[in-house]
């Protein structure tokens, strides 16, 4: 056998590579020719709609495609054709009206859930019917303990707000009575439940709120603020179960009316927070219901700052937050009540009150305190969520985020001013300047029964630039929606319509509050989608129809840009889509043809 020579070992193995390469060459080029994998079915596709996705870059679409959740396609018929398989289900929207579904950035559910279940009185509109309402309640509710129940408006107990115990003793005599008011900061109860919680003469009034008294200083049986705690701690705390039922109650609520998104405002960790009513335990309640899978929406929620204490309760905080996020639940932001409300004269004004000279209401935090709390909150990556009314209050809050970010630097915490009736001119560039976002109440926004005993206490010329939405847009703020419910409805359609006419919903004449606040339509819904979305820290999930996001959408019986503004209230959700699955409504009525 003859042996290879070292050149002829050399030549073969660069023959050897060389095949080796063009072999190489040869499978990619097939490769190359071969057709691209086609892309997986869509679960559910969306066609011939009249879809107004809130997003600049393709606002207007007739399609879209559903895949695990999320949006995989959107735009012409044709443009989600090919993700149409067997197995794909496909709605024929024959022209209905689509929206991304809403955001609410401001929201109490268990609270209203548990209202429900009590005795509400947010139905009645005068005292009469409030009168009768506690009777049937007490009638159907027998025995000796207290009756509870919640939803009286303030501007019907006319001049001052404050209900008296001799009305509510009229109808409920035998057993203690205490009805929170629709606000929840104040309450209302009899002389049994004085007399319950031992409520007399002698008793002081705590800080930062108030026991409302005859002029020979017997307590009248309304109670302000922090006082309302006074009440609460005497009342038995709902259980386990009644707070469950409470917030399922509250997500059908929301999901009936297009919400699949919102920011539970004041969750106390403690349940011992002053001048609310908002019942410990409602971590536990979100947390369980995380865990069954049965929330049905994005949530996050803001743990309640605990006035009686000061910075040494940040590490309960912090730990409260932890807990909740293994449970799968957003909470990293916290709650400040920084004062209270115009009607019963505890909002915190830069100038006196009208009808109360020399008196600008009180804070509930001291300057300096707020700072400080601010300051160390942001620094562990809090959003803060601060209610301020007045426009002392709000100038306050807006020093307290000044200096947290002359020492912790600009972040993208998103903090957040609820409410905000009044804004003084000087302020309204730093809202951009900050990066803070103001969450009205468009539904507040109209001059009821309420509105008007505010008038009374204002004026006119601060009534005129009440809830300045436009102005603040204007200036560069940003603005989200929030309903405050239950203080007032959660539907979003009756904060829009008073958003674009600042009438109450319906009306199409009439006096109107501050009417060169209103704003126009695309307006009013990106400020209950995108950016309520983005309050929450939601927008790079929910919010708006986009490829990539949560299929989160709503079909409505009708177009909210082609009907008189007036009517916008009336509008129904045919069908609201959370993630993909239908937890309002049905598919069939979503593909019903338009009424002509």
């Amino acid at each position: 056998m003859k042996l290879m020579s070292n050149g002829e070992r050399y030549l073969g193995a660069r023959l050897s590579a060389r095949v080796l390469v063009l072999a190489v060459a040869a499978v990619v080029t097939a490769c190359a020719k071969q057709e691209p994998r086609a892309e997986a079915a869509a679960e559910l596709v969306f066609k011939n709609g009249n879809i107004y996705t809130v997003d600049a870059n393709k606002p207007t679409v007739t399609s879209v495609a559903v895949r695990e959740g999320k949006i995989v396609a959107l735009g012409a018929d044709g443009e989600t054709a090919a993700l149409i398989g067997p197995k794909t289900q496909v709605v024929d929207l024959q022209g209905r009206f689509v929206l991304p579904a809403f955001h609410d950035a401001h929201t109490h559910p268990v609270w209203g859930g548990l209202g429900q279940s009590q005795c509400p009185l947010h139905e009645g509109n005068s005292v009469a019917e409030y009168q009768k309402m506690i009777a049937k309640c007490a009638a159907d509710q027998p025995g000796s303990g207290w009756l509870v129940g919640v939803g009286w408006k303030d501007g019907l107990f006319v001049p001052e707000g404050t209900p008296d115990k001799k009305l509510l003793d009229a109808v409920v005599s035998d057993r203690p009575a205490a009805f929170t008011s629709v606000g929840g900061h104040s309450i209302w109860v009899n002389s049994k439940g004085l007399e319950a919680a031992g409520i007399t003469k002698d008793t002081p009034d705590p800080a930062n709120g108030r026991i409302d008294r005859y002029k020979n200083g017997e307590p009248m049986g309304s109670f302000q603020e922090a006082a309302v705690e006074l009440i609460v701690k005497k009342l038995p705390p709902p259980s386990d179960q009644a707070r469950e039922d409470a917030l399922h109650y509250a997500r059908d609520y929301f999901n009936s009316v297009g919400i699949v998104g919102w920011h539970d405002a004041l969750v106390p960790i403690s349940g011992d927070e002053p001048g609310q009513a908002i019942p410990p335990g409602v971590p536990q309640t979100y947390a369980s219901l995380a865990k069954k899978g049965t929330l049905k929406g994005h949530v996050r929620l803001a743990l309640a700052w605990d006035k009686k204490q000061g910075v040494e309760q940040i590490p309960d905080l912090v730990a409260a937050a932890q807990r909740l996020a293994e449970a799968g639940i957003e909470a990293k932001s916290v709650k400040f009540l920084l004062d209270g409300v115009p009607a019963q004269r505890t909002a915190a004004l830069i100038e006196p009150y009208s009808d109360m000279p020399g008196f600008t209401g009180d804070m509930h935090m001291e300057p300096a305190a707020l700072e400080e709390a601010v300051t160390r909150l942001d620094a562990e990556g809090f959003q803060i969520h601060i209610h301020a009314i007045g426009d002392r209050a709000v100038r306050t809050a807006l020093d307290a985020f000044t200096k947290a970010r002359e020492r912790n630097g600009a972040k993208d915490h998103r903090h957040l001013l609820s409410h905000v009736n009044l804004i003084s001119t000087a302020d309204l560039p730093r809202f951009r300047e900050l990066g803070v976002v103001v969450i009205f109440q468009p539904l507040w926004a109209c001059l009821d029964e309420y509105m008007v005993m505010v008038g009374t206490r204002v004026g006119q010329a601060r009534l005129d630039r009440t809830y300045p939405t436009g102005t603040l847009i204007k200036a560069g703020g940003k603005v989200a929606y929030g309903s405050d419910w239950p203080v007032a409805s959660a539907n979003p359609f009756e904060g829009i319509e008073v958003a674009l006419t600042r009438r109450f919903p319906g009306a199409a004449e009439g006096e109107r509050l501050a009417p060169n606040e209103a704003i126009g339509l695309a307006q009013a819904i990106e400020n209950y989608t995108i950016n309520s979305a983005y309050a929450s820290h939601l927008d790079d999930r929910s919010g708006s129809l986009v490829v990539g996001k949560s299929a989160d959408l709503v079909v409505l019986d009708r177009d909210l840009f082609k009907i008189p503004v007036n009517e916008i209230a009336k509008t129904q959700v045919l069908l609201t889509l959370f993630a993909g699955q239908a937890v309002h409504g049905d598919f069939a009525a979503a593909s019903a043809p338009v009424a002509n």
